[in-house]
């Protein structure tokens, strides 16, 4: 075990290696000046080349990615360019900690509604819940998470007005976003549940169990369900990873001052460092979120090898 989590830490380094210098790259392909937009519409020609050596913009692309690089491996992201505040500390104050509950409220919405869904569906094979079950999954998977929120709003908030529009902090701000957010991944995992757990139900222990009197309730939660939970909490594991980085809809649509939204800004701004960090962060989270499934691999089913 320890052995295999010192090898998946080791081939993350690539992986954050290729996601910075994508991300770097991709930022000088985005058209416009950030010491001009930093300086003001004002600014003459001297002050926007000031500003610009001042920020480092002058130097060769290859050296301000390297000196990135050397000082991300310290801790140090550098600072941002629009406030000039530490990139790290932006990003953690409150922001990250914001799009973390969003994230966390998400996914066990939709692992709570998904795997109740996908139960009832693979042990009523065809019936008339399995159908309409089913077809409920695959229009949560059709809709924008952007329609979803602002149909929510119109119908909770502007019609009945039984919860605030926009904002983060209270339970009932929470819930239009919670909702919006975990609405795809419960579809998801509500479809994933059923064909793993019909796969698993026609297994011959499964037939053996039912042959000796064990109880329905037994054979499905304690032998059917455990074997199939494998592709779902790999499932539950890629929507967490992704929800931490692509809030950002649904942070836009309720006007929350989480993670995806500052970069969303940051973008905007040409605030370079910024975004290298944030996005770098994310990266962090989904490679060690991806690491943790395989670790529950071994919980969940003791025949799986991490060797």
């Amino acid at each position: 075990m320890f052995l295999f989590i010192v090898r998946r830490i080791v081939q993350t380094i690539p992986v954050l290696i290729g996601v910075t210098l994508a991300v770097f790259l991709m930022m000088y392909l985005i058209p416009g000046d950030a010491a001009r937009i930093i300086a003001g519409e004002n600014a003459n020609p001297e002050q926007i080349e000031q500003m610009r050596e001042n920020l480092g913009l002058n130097d060769p692309p290859h050296q301000q990615y390297l000196r990135f690089v050397s000082n991300a491996v310290t801790g140090d992201l550098g600072n941002s360019i629009r406030t000039n505040r530490p990139v790290a500390q932006e990003i953690f104050d409150s922001r990250f900690w914001i799009t973390a509950q969003l994230a966390i409220l998400g996914t066990a919405l939709a692992v709570v509604f998904g795997l109740i869904a996908g139960i009832i569906s693979a042990t009523r094979k065809y019936s008339f819940s399995d159908v309409g079950l089913m077809l409920i999954a695959l229009f949560g998977l059709s809709m924008p998470n952007f329609w979803l929120g602002i149909m929510l709003i119109y119908v909770f908030s502007v019609h009945f007005g039984v919860l605030p529009v926009a904002g983060w902090g209270t339970w009932q701000q929470m819930v239009l976003p919670t909702i919006t957010l975990g609405t795809v991944g419960a579809a998801i995992i509500a479809r994933m549940t059923r064909s793993a757990m019909l796969e698993v139900l026609d297994q011959d222990y499964i037939r053996t169990s039912h042959a000796k009197g064990v109880s329905e309730k037994v054979v499905i939660y304690k032998h059917a369900l455990r074997n199939a939970l494998i592709p779902v909490v790999t499932v539950v594991g890629l929507q967490f990873g992704s929800l931490l980085g692509g809030a950002v809809v649904t942070e836009q649509v309720f006007a929350i001052n989480g993670l995806g939204r500052l970069i969303v800004d940051s973008i905007r701004a040409h605030d370079f460092p910024m975004v290298q960090g944030a996005i770098l962060v994310c990266a962090l989270l989904f490679v060690f979120v991806n690491l943790a499934v395989d670790i529950s691999y071994r919980f969940l089913n003791k025949r799986v090898d991490l060797s």
